[in-house]
């Protein structure tokens, strides 16, 4: 298989030159204008960073795509879809808001925001996953599966199941519908916590199956009759019902790559990651850590499984931050993980489960050519 090509980028700017330009440049050489955009939707798919998390992107980055889409004469809305954990975006109106509160809106960004699944997180898109292993029919919001072309927009960073949050993160987990992303997180069936319960019947309501039962205007999650779907978490007005999150963090990475598959499978996509504030956790938690290593810079290519490699060494060839996540290990524990700071920072986890999944089903390729441009 012959290398990919991953185009690098890094932070130095002259008199004259900005990062938004030096973004915009880094696409370009890339290749983006390759891709036919003309009269064509564009999903250009990011995180908008959870109330009280700092770490997100800026809305800049998002707009000097989206400019760049335009001039290619595309059609290009920012989107993600909804949560399934409890926080600011877990429906569309909320996801708004937070959105807004950090500073994404049609002005600072050039386009319009549009949540993918919809206003409960239910409005999804069944794909097929050919030669999926894990999942079969991949449970896509809507608004990603009607754009004509993909764009993944990163933020770089650590993460405490899948080692590092990068490209595949972004596209598959965050593509996800919320029962899609129950999918992803969970060998089981919801359940509900009987504390938060009010007896409003809301998933007895969407359930096809008559898995949700009553007693004492109390729900519970028959499993005989459930299949999974996760809609009754989207519908819940009280967070009552609960992913088991039991898989384990290995296959949590394969299906995350499948994920990606069902997304840019068939259509023309492009991916940027941008290795900046490189924080422990994802930026779906409402506060950040420090960061773990200095700046890198922003790295894109065709290949989303080349540019999450290409990123993640970048980030091991960095020296350690003292008074960080990664500074508070001790040399001996970096050495235990041969110096990889995401498996210094959370052990339990295997980031290169989702590089090698993602190139056996033929998503991309871990072997890479890193092309510098100034």
């Amino acid at each position: 298989m012959e290398v990919s090509n991953v185009y690098f980028t890094d932070l130095r700017v002259k008199n004259g030159d900005n990062l938004l330009t030096k973004l915009q440049r880094l696409i370009k050489t890339a290749g983006i204008g390759n891709i036919d955009f003309t009269d064509k939707y564009v999903a250009i798919k990011m995180h908008f960073g959870e109330p009280g998390n700092l770490a997100f992107l800026r809305p800049n980055y998002a707009k000097a795509v989206a400019d760049i889409v335009k001039e290619l004469g595309g059609k290009p809305f920012l989107t993600d879809c909804n949560t399934l954990y409890v926080g600011g975006r877990k429906n569309a109106l909320d996801h708004l808001d937070s959105a807004n509160l950090n500073g994404f809106n049609p002005t600072t960004t050039g386009c319009q925001i549009i949540i993918a699944d919809g206003l409960k997180g239910t409005d999804e898109t069944l794909v097929p996953v050919e030669g999926g292993t894990y999942i079969k029919e991949a449970k896509i919001g809507r608004a990603v599966m009607d754009a004509d072309v993909f764009i993944s927009l990163s933020h770089f960073k650590g993460h405490e199941s899948t080692g590092f949050g990068g490209a595949l993160k972004n596209i598959g987990m965050g593509c996800g519908s919320r029962a899609g992303k129950m999918e992803m997180h969970s060998a089981g069936k919801p359940h509900v916590d009987q504390n938060l319960c009010v007896g409003c019947q809301m998933c007895a309501k969407i359930c096809a199956h008559d898995a949700p039962e009553f007693e004492n205007k109390k729900a519970t999650i028959n499993h005989d009759k459930c299949v999974g779907c996760g809609r009754c978490i989207g519908v819940c007005p009280k967070d009552a019902i609960l992913s088991a999150s039991d898989e384990s963090n290995e296959i949590l990475n394969c299906k995350i790559a499948e994920y990606t598959k069902a997304v840019i499978d068939n259509r023309p996509h492009f991916h940027i990651s941008l290795v900046i504030d490189v924080s422990p956790y994802c930026d779906c938690h409402g506060e950040n850590d420090a960061a773990i290593v200095p700046n890198v810079g922003m790295f894109a290519s065709f290949d989303p499984v080349a540019l999450d490699m290409a990123c993640a060494e970048a980030v091991n060839a960095q020296p350690v931050l003292s008074n960080s996540m990664l500074g508070d290990c001790s040399e001996e524990e970096r050495a235990c993980h041969n110096h990889d700071h995401f498996h210094s920072i959370f052990p339990e986890t295997c980031w290169e489960t989702a590089i090698s999944h993602g190139e056996k089903i033929g998503i991309g390729n871990s072997k890479y050519k890193l092309i510098t441009v100034k």
